[in-house]
Order: C-alpha cells, then sequence, then structure tokens
C-alpha cells in the first residue's frame, strides 16, 4: 500500500531532529517514508501505513490544541507508540498532561514497560518495578506520588528503603538519627527536587506531609491514605519485606521498585524483593512490572555496561562441556609426569 500524506503548517517537529523520528518509525513499522516538497509518501504493509496515518494526524490534532512537546518529549512519545499498536499519540499525551498536575516536569512514559509500569501504578494498589539501573523505576514512582497527592488521591507520601551499604563498610555516621540515614535515602530527595520546587520540598518535609524514613522503623505502623515507595528493595530481607507489605492500611498505594542483580546482602539468596516475586506473583491487586536494558533513559553508556556485565553473568551460569573434564584430567598428567621428572633430576635419576 502507498498513500501521500499532507505536509501541513508546522509538521516539521514531528519529522525530528535529522528525520529521526520518520527513522524510527521505519525501523519499527517496515514501511518506507520519503519526504517530497508536496507530500510525505509512505509505502508498505497496510496496516503499518494506517499506524503512520495515524500518528500524522495524532501529531496535527495535538498541534492544534496547543500541545508541542519539544524532539526528546515526542521521540520518547513515538516509542511508546510504535510499541503498542492500540496506544496512540493523543493517548500518551493526555496521559502525561493528566499526571503532571502540579509537577515541574511532566510524568512521561519513554518506553512501552514504563508506559505499562505507570498504567499500573494507577490501577492497582501495590505495585512491583524490577529491573536494571537508570529504567526510570523510582524516579516515575516519586513522580506519581508527588502527582496523586496534588490530585487529592493521598495526603502524604513515605519513602522507604532499606540502610545497606553497597560493598562498603561506612561505619558510624556523625549526626541526629535523620542525619544518619539521609545518605541511604538520598536518590529519593534527588527526585523529589527534580520534580518540585525546593521551597515546597523543604516545607512538606518539614510538615511530615513528605516523609523519608529508613525500613527498620516502618514495624507496627498502619500507614492510611498514604502513597508508600519503597526504593532498593532488593536489600530487604524475607522477614522485612513481609513487615513492609503488611503496613498497608486504608486508601493507600505502595511501590516496590529494585534490581535483582545488585543485592548487597551479605547473602544474596535471603532477598526478600526474591521471594515477594515468586510468591505474590498472581495475586490479585499486586502488578509485576519488569524492565529490561532497552528502558534506560540514562547515558546510552549505562546500556552497554548492563548488557557487559548481564554477558559475563550468562558465561558464568553456562554448564561445562563434556570433554573439559577429560581436558583437566589430561592436564593433570602432564603436572605429574612434569613432577615427576624434576623429581627424578633430583636424585640424578635418568629420566
Amino acid at each position: 500500500m502507498k498513500t501521500a500524506l499532507e505536509i501541513t503548517p508546522n509538521l516539521e517537529p514531528l519529522f525530528g531532529t535529522r528525520d529521526e523520528n520518520l527513522k524510527l518509525m521505519e525501523d519499527s513499522l517496515g514501511v518506507r517514508i520519503d519526504l517530497r516538497s508536496d507530500a510525505v509518501h509512505v509505502q508498505g504493509a497496510e496496516e503499518a501505513v494506517q499506524r503512520v496515518e495515524r500518528i500524522f494526524a495524532d501529531f496535527e490534532a495535538l498541534r492544534r490544541a496547543g500541545v508541542h512537546p519539544h524532539n526528546g518529549e515526542l521521540h520518547a512519545m513515538l516509542k511508546v507508540v510504535l510499541a503498542d499498536p492500540k496506544m496512540t499519540l493523543k493517548a500518551v499525551a493526555d496521559g502525561t498532561r493528566q499526571r503532571s498536575t502540579g509537577i515541574k516536569r511532566g510524568v512521561q512514559a519513554r518506553s512501552a514497560n514504563q508506559q505499562r509500569y505507570l498504567e499500573a501504578i494507577e490501577r492497582d494498589d501495590m505495585v512491583f518495578g524490577i529491573g536494571p539501573a537508570g529504567t526510570g523505576k523510582t524516579y516515575l514512582a516519586v513522580a506519581m506520588a508527588v502527582a496523586a497527592m496534588n490530585a487529592k488521591k493521598a495526603s502524604r507520601i513515605i519513602l522507604v528503603r532499606p540502610a545497606v551499604e553497597a560493598g562498603e563498610r561506612l561505619g558510624f555516621l556523625p549526626g541526629s538519627l535523620q542525619e544518619k540515614v539521609d545518605p541511604y535515602l538520598r536518590p529519593l530527595y534527588d527526585a523529589l527536587y527534580d520534580l518540585c520546587e525546593p521551597e515546597r520540598v523543604d516545607k512538606m518535609l518539614e510538615k511530615n506531609v513528605i516523609e523519608v524514613a529508613p525500613l527498620a522503623f516502618m514495624r507496627g505502623r498502619t500507614l492510611n491514605d498514604a502513597f508508600i515507595i519503597m526504593d532498593e528493595a532488593q536489600n530487604t530481607t524475607s522477614e522485612q519485606m513481609k513487615m513492609f507489605l503488611t503496613r498497608l492500611g486504608n486508601n493507600s498505594k505502595a511501590v516496590i521498585t529494585g534490581d535483582i542483580t545488585q543485592i548487597d546482602l551479605p547473602n544474596p539468596k535471603k532477598s526478600g524483593l526474591v521471594e515477594a516475586i515468586n510468591l505474590l506473583d498472581g495475586v490479585e491487586g499486586i502488578s509485576f512490572c519488569h524492565f529490561e536494558d532497552v528502558d534506560i533513559v540514562r547515558h546510552t553508556l549505562v546500556q552497554r555496561i548492563i548488557r557487559a556485565y548481564e554477558q559475563k553473568n550468562l558465561q558464568q551460569e553456562l554448564p561445562l562441556e563434556m570433554h573439559e573434564p577429560v581436558e583437566r584430567a589430561t592436564t593433570t598428567s602432564v603436572h605429574a609426569v612434569s613432577g615427576m621428572s624434576v623429581a627424578a633430576r633430583r636424585h640424578g635419576k635418568p629420566q
């Protein structure tokens, strides 16, 4: 199928820098897009061409409605739309506006998994976000918490994290109890200050509207009318995870994030997150969202680093080849013969 799409005024932003958005559509949908002076010519399978037509129509409708996403945002929105045939550019933009009430930056998915994560947080009362570093698990959860509070869906935000060092022993930290635990909770503060004005964050922290606390202080509490986030959940023990999950009160929502490849516990097999994934999968009202390296939104090098470490772990887990014990036995025999030769030389015996 081949069609020609009209070039309307101010359509150029849809093409992207150096036509990167058009190339993304070509690669994702298997179509050919030729930009001519009179029109945009699209050729490919009928369904794919129709999806391109819908993207162009949605962009024009958004432009007329006064929505003008910059190139980075638009490229991310297109990734979500192209990954899911049921998703439209207008639906992604509407969801972004709805989630961005009172937030300095928009809460926008940059991949299909991030979109499913945001939808799960809106739908279910408990969501697990599991995946490698840099996939936006914590940032999106904090953004959704702030948006929920601004929309009066929650009266407070509670941010929780286990106080476990990443492979180091820092010893006793100086200061008050809050000053001792603040270094462990810094990523949560960073997300808050990035999403809201610093003065507003400080005021909410002072009034305990936003509470940042280590996991050890959660026992015995019932958390009502709250949006609760536990970060770095892979570093919880089985007992700590059970204790945290049973704190959920009325009209509350919990998001648990973690990366099972970065467990800092003395015994990684005792991770409460790993156990929860196995025990709670399929429980009604609980969603599990798994992220991959393609969802990483940090520097492009982070994707390559994650893949390199995954490749190393995969090689370590490969089973031994059938011939390997024979090779080892042969090597041992050679060493034994060499040892006998050396011993023979020491005693002056002929070899």
